[in-house]
């Protein structure tokens, strides 16, 4: 089967088979690293990609269901400003990086920045509630949602929220 989708901003083609992961297409036929492979159930967050503006878990995701979507990976994101104000709210507040979970917490972070901008504590921890990091406790999270939050409305519109 041949899909085409666009990916990072780019019009993709790819011939695979239709049950195949989202996952395996990223890392294998675009060698793209970022999504990991964790649960392989859709609960740990390590594959999550931006599909058509809401993020999944890449691993849960077959081939046949992307065709004319758009994916967005950690790797095109992280040539974005948003990606930047994420990155700095988070070391400012101390979230550690693991490598494993990384990319579903700045996912989730996303997601609650799009559509609040100073989202409360309450909504920060169910926003993250679909991410199994065992490398950053919940305050830290918490502090990097909300400095990353500052730093996108001092980008945006001069002034913190």
């Amino acid at each position: 089967m041949t899909i085409g989708f666009i990916l990072n901003g780019e019009d993709v083609v790819v011939k695979t088979e239709a049950d195949r992961r989202l996952l395996d297409l990223l890392r294998n036929n675009f060698k793209l690293p970022g999504a990991k492979l964790g649960c392989l159930g859709g609960k740990c967050g390590a594959c999550s990609v931006i599909l058509n503006g809401e993020v999944v878990p890449s691993c849960i995701i077959p081939a046949f269901s992307i065709r004319g979507s758009e994916i967005i990976t950690i790797e095109g994101f992280a040539q974005t400003e948003e990606y930047r104000d994420i990155a700095a709210g988070f070391s400012q507040a101390g979230v550690e990086n693991c490598g494993f979970c990384d990319t579903g917490k700045i996912f989730a972070a996303e997601t609650l920045l799009a559509k609040a901008v100073r989202p409360s504590r309450e909504e920060i921890l169910a926003g993250f509630e679909g991410i199994n990091c065992r490398c950053t406790d919940p305050d830290s999270l918490v502090g990097g949602v909300l400095a990353a939050a500052d730093i996108r409305q001092r980008r945006l519109y001069g002034r913190s929220p």
